[in-house]
């Protein structure tokens, strides 16, 4: 082994944990600067060049790295669910019952621990809010309506950093209120939410990126690019698995955990055709809702 395979070896074992650490560090620095804003910014930044640096240097598959053709629509649906939806209507939604949520915890209703450390708060809710969040995605590849949408995210031809924000709108929305919902009926705080909303976007661009890592017992707790491939996979019996946002415990309880030892497939997509274009995109879901379930491709 030559020198660049070490280093590329040595790499793929540390950039994992290594980028997520340093986000993290990030954002609780934010917090104690009462800064978390700009912070995480910062650290959504410094991971997606970190991210797409390793993408040229060391990809998972060169044939990902090639120009698709999407890479305006995926920005335009990352703009439009991730800037329009959750900024505008998720987290005002989320602000406003938290208004209501939080007196009611104060004066003794609420479930939420609260007067527990937030570290131990911020590893709750990544829990009990994972419940919400798979599900919502199970519901999604299972129930032909949902998939309509849902597919656009999983039309790409490819996994990196760029798409890892793609999907309609409604997608989004329908993902995200089940996991906030579960922890504002329980009294958590803002900045447990926060800190959710945070390890949720470290961890979706890590999980979409085309890097070339390595990661053991990780794949086991966490959903890691390893087992998002399998996700993606045209193969219903191995993309129909793995729908963990960023923990893999209900997959394991639910059984949809799965990780083969052999390489992820390259070839990705659905069966069904995908406009090219945002706008055509935005309004395929909407065309028909006929069809019973999806089929695995020829």
């Amino acid at each position: 082994m030559d020198r660049q395979q070490t280093i590329r070896r040595v790499i793929s074992w540390l950039a994992w944990p290594g980028l997520l650490a340093i986000c993290l560090g990030m954002t609780s620095y934010g917090f104690a600067v009462d800064r978390p804003v700009l912070l995480f910014n910062l650290a959504y930044a410094f991971l997606a060049l970190a991210l797409f640096g390793l993408e040229q240097y060391m990809p998972h598959e060169k044939e990902w790295n090639e120009n698709d053709g999407q890479t305006f629509a995926n920005i335009a649906h990352t703009l439009c669910s991730k800037g329009t939806v959750q900024a505008l209507v998720v987290f005002s939604t989320v602000i406003g019952l938290a208004s209501y949520v939080t007196p009611m915890t104060e004066a003794g209703y609420g479930l939420w621990p609260r007067d527990w450390p937030l570290t131990v708060q911020v590893l709750m809710g990544v829990v009990l809010s994972e419940f919400g969040l798979y599900w919502a995605h199970r519901l999604a590849h299972e129930w032909y309506p949902l998939w309509r949408f849902h597919a656009v995210h999983h039309s790409v031809k490819r996994l990196w950093i760029i798409n890892t924000g793609r999907f309609h709108f409604i997608d989004s929305l329908k993902s995200i209120v089940p996991g906030m919902a579960i922890l504002l009926v329980l009294g958590a705080p803002m900045e447990a939410l926060v800190w959710l909303s945070a390890i949720t976007a470290y961890i979706g661009m890590l999980t979409h990126c085309n890097v070339e890592m390595r990661f053991g017992f990780l794949s086991w707790i966490f959903n890691t690019p390893e087992l998002h491939r399998w996700h993606h996979s045209r193969d219903l019996r191995e993309g129909d698995k793995n729908y963990g946002e960023n923990l893999m415990l209900w997959d394991h309880i639910f059984g949809t955990f799965f990780n083969e030892d052999r390489r992820p497939p390259r070839d990705i997509g659905i069966s069904e055709e995908m406009p090219a274009g945002f706008l055509a995109q935005l309004a395929w879901p909407f065309e028909r809702f006929t069809r019973p379930e999806k089929v695995n491709p020829e």
